[in-house]
């Protein structure tokens, strides 16, 4: 029998979170600047299995069992940027599914390993962080294809009332809750939408006056498990009229904010928790009665790899055999910040347009055939020295350096400026930004 009262529970299943067993709630005190409002963190990573996610993947299986859609014999596949793919791995693993899940080859190597630990079927793909529903190479694609086979089900948290529902069912009550109606802000990071457009619906049941707001990070961003606008517009739970604010908040500030919630406020954060709470100091006032609740989705310890290519000075000192790695590490970070050798992608358009520069894409072939700037040559960074004499003869000839997000593509820069190329630029954001801009995309 479970007990919440003593902790004790028949199964893991019991500690999923609800009213009567929420996740705890922080009040911020050192990176607040206000004088009257008071902030709390909702810790989401005391969910059993880590993660906002938790509540999601165990409302669709509840959900689809209740249904009829799934029985013991079935199998799951689901595109993920990993929080919904462990919680849905433990989920299944309690109630005796397989479960396959498409993801981005760009998804931190913990949160990949893990669900493997875990006994997921990890297929990954070369696609953004967060998956595009629409990407023809994409992970959702990828899972719609799996899901086509009789024995196979998609639960698909990006379309399934469920996800929402499920916020609507725990989150928001708990805010209200533990805040004993107080709460005037809600703030949340979109990712599918799930826990803004649940908790919100909730909430502005209970005071309509109680604002919903939003944050999202630009394209080309580096924060796994949210979404730029760009990519928001593709997913069906991103209803902006219904929200009160929205509020974009750059990489850099993500992860900074991230480091500080970790030192200042001794909270085990991730970048997502980095990037709402930016947000909601920018877009909340100091007003004395202001209580504002800001979910922190998941803890830091599954994206060391993405604090260490985010935050400078965490890295531990090399052996002296990677003095080389050093250095070009070190150079491809001032070509990243140097204005003469990469643009935006407003301005890399104007460049393609004016200058018809030839356009290098230096990814792996499957990921230019199926989706590239039109014109665009491929010769993968690996191979760019053998592929070097199809190049222009001419060492003033404009070049457009890019890959799939605007990382590699500054490795081929250096490499075209060593053969002595003058006019050679990257975009920032990538293939992915240029398709976002709405800009036109061929495949082959």
């Amino acid at each position: 029998m479970n007990d919440n009262s003593r902790r004790v529970y028949d199964s893991v299943l019991g500690l999923l979170s609800d009213v009567d067993n929420p996740t705890p709630m922080v009040q911020l005190s050192r990176l607040v600047p206000f004088k009257h409002t008071k902030v709390y963190a909702k810790l989401e990573w005391y969910n059993p299995f880590g993660a906002v996610k938790d509540r999601v993947a165990w409302n669709m299986v509840r959900d689809a069992e209740d249904s009829g859609r799934i029985s013991s014999s079935q199998k799951l596949v689901e595109p993920t940027s990993g929080n919904t793919g462990l919680a849905l791995a433990m989920v299944s693993n309690a109630k005796g599914y397989a479960l396959t899940t498409p993801l981005s080859n760009q998804i931190p190597l913990e949160k990949r390993t893990v669900l493997r630990l875990a006994g997921v079927d990890v297929v990954e793909l070369e696609d953004s962080l967060c998956p595009a529903p629409g990407a023809p190479e994409g992970a959702i694609a990828k899972a719609n294809e799996i899901a086509n086979q009789p024995e196979f089900e998609m639960l698909n948290q990006y379309a399934n009332g469920s996800n929402p529902e499920a916020h609507y069912r725990t989150t928001g009550p708990e805010v209200w809750h533990q805040t004993a109606g107080l709460v005037t802000h809600f703030v949340a990071g979109l990712g599918t939408c799930g826990t803004i457009n649940g908790s919100g619906r909730f909430l502005k049941e209970q005071n309509p006056d109680v604002a919903i707001i939003g944050v999202y990070p630009p394209a080309g961003h580096d924060v796994p498990g949210v979404r730029s606008l760009e990519q928001l517009s593709q997913t069906e739970f991103f209803t902006p009229d219904e929200y009160d604010g929205l509020t974009e908040v750059g990489n850099e500030l993500a992860f900074e904010m991230c480091q500080r919630i970790n030192q200042e406020e001794s909270l085990t954060a991730g970048p997502s928790s980095g990037m709402a709470l930016a947000g909601a100091l920018a877009a909340i006032p100091d007003e004395p009665g202001n209580v504002a609740v800001v979910i922190f989705p998941d803890s830091i310890f599954k994206y060391s790899s993405s604090v260490l290519n985010n935050v400078a000075g965490l890295g531990a000192a090399p052996p002296s055999g990677t003095k080389r790695e050093q250095l070009l590490d070190s150079m491809i970070e001032n070509t990243r910040a140097n204005p003469d050798l990469v643009m935006d992608v407003d301005a890399a358009h104007n460049f393609w347009n004016e200058e018809q520069p030839l356009v290098i894409d230096v990814r792996e072939p499957d990921a230019h055939s199926q989706r590239h700037i039109p014109g665009s040559i491929n010769m993968p960074l690996d191979e760019l020295p053998v592929l070097a004499e199809f190049l222009p003869e001419k060492r003033d000839a404009p070049l457009l350096s890019v890959c799939e997000r605007g990382n590699l593509s500054l490795s081929g820069v250096l490499f075209l400026k060593s053969l002595g190329y003058q006019n050679v630029r990257s975009i920032t954001g990538g293939t992915e930004a240029w398709d976002e801009q709405g800009f036109t995309i061929a495949s082959n």
